[in-house]
């Protein structure tokens, strides 16, 4: 095969599975195996998709969540990312947050929407709240185990230069350990993600999950799907930029 032929059969491969799966749904919608409330078929998903473009309602509804994804994923992650590193360097902090840490790390976050409701309400500070929360643990986890491997002579020759924290911090912990550190970002912001939405399924007046929700109670199954749709490609579209972060940032490792 040409190698030019070659490069782009491999780049196209990724599709031969969501084409599978839209053709599967086509072919079970048209066959009428599932009434066309339950199984809308595909052509009626993209309609309501172009009246939802037309309307500017999925526009506003897409914003709201994207808008709570980055304050609450950007407050998460630096505090993870703090906590992680001082959990890494420093005993007492070990010693004290370590075992409440890894408890509460493993409470699912959609857990605790019940309880952030009570305190916060269903406006916007629940929202950034908990994805804060979903945010916060991987990275910390991601930031602690990757200062932990950097070899120890690293802050041998650290400790001989008298660095203090800061300098410590912004010259040898965080380049060391920047590739699990980088990992750890990218798992939570999908998961992030995934708990936004699930959050404005069950208490919001906007976004993507509410709209989705609103859209169940109305019957509006083809609406349904373009919200379970576009969370998919958000998601995937998150994930995918996160990769090609990472490979720009180490692709001197590639060499």
């Amino acid at each position: 095969m040409h190698p030019g032929l070659k490069r782009f059969s491999s780049r196209a491969s990724w599709l031969l599975s969501p084409l599978a799966v839209l053709l599967l749904w086509a072919l079970m919608a048209n066959a009428g195996l599932f009434p066309q409330q339950l199984l809308v078929p595909p052509l009626h998903v993209l309609q309501a998709f172009e009246e939802l473009l037309a309307s500017g309602e999925l526009q506003e509804h897409l914003q709201n969540s994207l808008s709570r994804l980055g304050l609450g994923f950007s407050l998460g992650a630096v505090g993870g990312l703090l906590f992680g590193v001082l959990m890494a360097l420093s005993k007492t902090v070990t010693a004290y947050c370590g075992p409440l840490f890894h408890t509460l790390r493993q409470i699912p976050s959609i857990a605790l929407i019940p309880m952030f409701v009570l305190f916060f309400g269903i406006e916007e500070t629940f929202k950034v709240v908990i994805v804060a929360k979903a945010a916060f643990f991987p990275v910390a986890l991601a930031a602690s185990e990757g200062v932990k491997a950097i070899p120890r002579s690293y802050f041998e020759v650290a400790d001989v230069y008298r660095l203090r924290w800061p300098t410590l911090l912004r010259e040898v912990a965080l380049p060391a350990a920047a590739p699990p550190i980088l990992t750890g970002l990218r798992i939570s912001l999908t998961r992030a993600w995934v708990v936004l939405v699930a959050a404005e399924l069950l208490a919001a007046d906007s976004g993507l999950g509410q709209m989705i929700e609103m859209s169940r109670q109305m019957l509006r199954i083809d609406v349904v799907m373009v919200g379970v749709v576009m969370a998919g490609l958000v998601g995937f579209s998150l994930d995918f930029l996160f990769r090609l972060l990472e490979r720009h940032l180490f692709r001197w490792k590639a060499r």
